[in-house]
């Protein structure tokens, strides 16, 4: 992109012919006297830090200080990728992944188990103690030089008598001086190619050390690609559920209608009337398994009310008396909401189907950015996810939110099962998320509300 290097590599920008009119020598002795001055602040902090907590590390005062030094190439290596762009304009990516929990103790863990992280304090070593005189010394001598060698002339004018040139000898004779300044104009046309090389060099060591690699940038694409199919999926189901509510349910709710009228027009008794009545007796079935169809796909009671109504509802249809308590501080985000909503339910089935259990319990809070669901019932206990119960699809639906089932039951019972999803709250809701409940199932069995 132009002649002076920028957006592409500098290695390039050195063999065009308009080189030396481009803005690249430029910014190529201002990357150095930056990156050379932020390293020279950085030897002297890193000396500083490192003799105040050897000191201290005796009271054990200095232990907080000696661990804080490991994350210091983090914002090192943030302001090194930064810098960079001032050479090519072409961004340097960050290897770091997002904590999955917020606060400043999940973020520690996270930065303490990368390996960026350590990449990160090996290169702010490397240039706190190794690179910093390199780029001082190359940008002042690709600076320094042509300037001593352009203000001899000006000099010996405004002395009259003689200027030092570089400290190394002596001139009187303007003619010298004169051609000093020619030489000074050779020379920094000379020095830019090397100024830049250096540059371009240290660049690309930024470039290699403190980009993502290989594996780094393939684990933040599948992250990111997974939590694009996670609202993709979530979005697809809130569609069908629409579909089917507002197209097929509402059709055969006309159906039911229309036979419903039709069987007052029917004579009493005659086998037309008998007809319509069973008709519409197997239209009413088909309703009811087609609200329960739309219910499992999504509820719109998850979307409207969020997870603890949610989950009571499907406490109220399970066969087993179920009591339900939430304290949530706001609305969680959709995918967590749906993910927390289909434990609940599939563990609910599974207490209703394999534990021959008399009540259930559920139980959701909110604490240090983690979203628990526990799920607990007085059965027999002896859970497997190898026996077909449906906890394995359940742990693979919870692990695309980074959450994490544990489950513990042992023969004879009881049985806990537990979800736990690192989230923020989204936004608090117009009535008190706290919610406590005991329900039992209606006569006949459950019910099964249609929303409005």
């Amino acid at each position: 992109m132009g002649t002076d290097g920028r957006g592409g590599a500098p290695w390039q920008a050195l063999a065009r012919p308009g080189f030396l009119r481009g803005g690249l020598p430029w910014r190529a002795a201002g990357y150095l006297l930056a990156s050379g001055t932020a390293g020279l602040l950085l030897c002297a902090g890193l000396l500083l830090a490192g003799t105040v907590a050897g000191a201290l590390a005796v009271l054990l005062v200095g232990l907080p200080l000696l661990l804080g030094l490991g994350l210091v190439g983090v914002p090192f290596a943030a302001w090194e990728r930064r810098l960079v762009r001032l050479l090519d304009g072409a961004p340097v990516p960050g290897p770091h992944q997002v904590p999955a929990r917020p606060g400043l103790p999940a973020w520690l863990r996270l930065r303490y188990r990368e390996r960026a992280t350590w990449r990160e304090l090996g290169f702010a070593a490397l240039a706190a103690f190794v690179l910093w005189p390199i780029d001082l010394t190359v940008a002042g001598c690709a600076i320094a030089v042509p300037g001593y060698l352009l203000a001899a002339l000006p000099l010996l004018l405004l002395d009259g008598e003689q200027v030092n040139v570089l400290k190394l000898w002596q001139v009187h004779s303007p003619y010298v001086a004169a051609a000093l300044g020619v030489a000074g104009v050779l020379a920094a046309a000379l020095l830019a190619y090397p100024l830049t090389a250096v540059a371009a060099g240290r660049a690309a060591l930024v470039r290699a050390v403190l980009a993502p690699g290989g594996q780094e940038a393939r684990i933040g694409e599948l992250v990111r690609s997974r939590a694009r199919l996670v609202d993709a999926f979530e979005a697809e189901r809130r569609r069908i559920e629409r579909d089917l509510h507002d197209g097929a349910q509402q059709r055969l709710v006309a159906l039911a209608m229309t036979l419903g009228l039709a069987r007052l027009d029917a004579p009493p008794g005659s086998p037309l009337a008998d007809r319509l009545a069973q008709a519409h007796r197997e239209a009413g079935d088909v309703l009811a398994e087609l609200r329960e169809l739309i219910n499992g796909i999504h509820p719109q009671v998850l979307t409207d009310r969020g997870l603890p109504d949610a989950c009571a509802d499907a406490a109220d249809r399970s066969p087993v008396p179920v009591d339900v308590t939430f304290a949530l501080p706001g609305r969680l985000p959709a995918a967590v909401e749906s993910a927390g909503w289909f434990a609940v339910t599939e563990a609910l089935a599974n207490v209703a189907k394999h534990s021959g259990a008399r009540s259930a319990r559920v139980d959701g809070r909110y604490a240090d950015g983690l979203l628990t669901v526990e799920v607990s019932d007085d059965g027999r206990g002896g859970a497997d996810p190898a026996g077909g119960t449906g906890l394995t699809g359940l742990a693979d639906r919870v692990s695309v939110v980074d959450g994490t089932l544990t489950v513990s039951s042992p023969p004879g019972g009881p049985t806990l099962l537990r979800v736990e999803i690192p989230c923020t709250p989204i936004g608090p809701r117009a009535e008190d998320l706290t919610r406590t409940s005991g329900l039992t199932p209606t006569p006949g069995g459950p019910h099964t509300p249609d929303r409005p």
